[in-house]
């Protein structure tokens, strides 16, 4: 039986106070896309819910993809934007191994800093990674999840900073890759589309969508 999750698109009114606050602060944003979901799960409510979420932006539009086991999108503001909702599962039907597909994902490259050995036990920072090597994280990170892919595409996307008095002024490196891959283990893609690839998925990385490639 294959999982059950729902997909989101909501093309985002930028004429909304809330969509204005939302977008200046990811927590904002995170807090508004918790509505979505059921009430009452627990210590960590977004990963019960299984809560993704990518902002895509052009120079005329901003549409938020939301992607969770269940959705709930009327407790949005009414103004928020024009939100479809889909069912997931023909897609998890169709994945199979060397299923050719086109691909999109914004994730958060980073490594855990060494420390000395004197040190040993404390946890070393996170480094963003850059150029290449955010290129050979994402590459093997894919592997990972199922695929391999043919070609990718970096795009820098704005730095996630929480706006709010007295919240952590870290930043999380945020980069978009599109681009088209095979799939080599169908069950591990299906994980990683379900659960999400990487940290800061609270700040809007982590969400991969997936389409038929088209053929040659």
């Amino acid at each position: 039986m294959s999982p059950g999750a729902a997909l989101a698109r909501i093309r985002l009114n930028p004429h909304s106070r809330a969509v204005q606050r939302d977008l200046r602060d990811p927590n904002d944003m995170h807090r508004s896309l918790m509505r979505l979901v059921p009430d009452h799960l627990g210590d960590s409510p977004r990963q019960t819910a299984g809560l993704l979420y990518r902002l895509d932006e052009t120079s005329t539009t901003s549409t938020l993809l939301v992607q969770a086991t269940t959705l709930d999108a009327t407790r949005l503001p009414d103004d928020y934007g024009h939100i479809d909702v889909k069912d997931l599962t023909p897609m998890f039907n169709a994945l199979e191994k060397g299923l050719a597909v086109r691909y999109r994902i914004v994730v958060n490259p980073s490594k855990t800093q060494r420390l000395p050995l004197e040190q040993k036990g404390q946890r070393g920072k996170r480094i963003p990674l850059i150029g290449p090597d955010a290129d050979h994280w994402w590459t093997s990170r894919a592997a990972e999840a199922g695929l391999d892919l043919h070609t990718l595409f970096p795009t820098p996307v704005t730095a996630a900073r929480p706006q709010a008095k007295g919240a952590s002024p870290m930043r999380h490196h945020l980069m978009r890759y599109d681009g088209t891959a095979t799939v080599t283990d169908a069950d591990a893609l299906t994980c990683a589309v379900l659960t999400g690839i990487g940290r800061a998925k609270s700040y809007g990385a982590g969400l991969i969508s997936l389409a038929p490639a088209a053929s040659a």
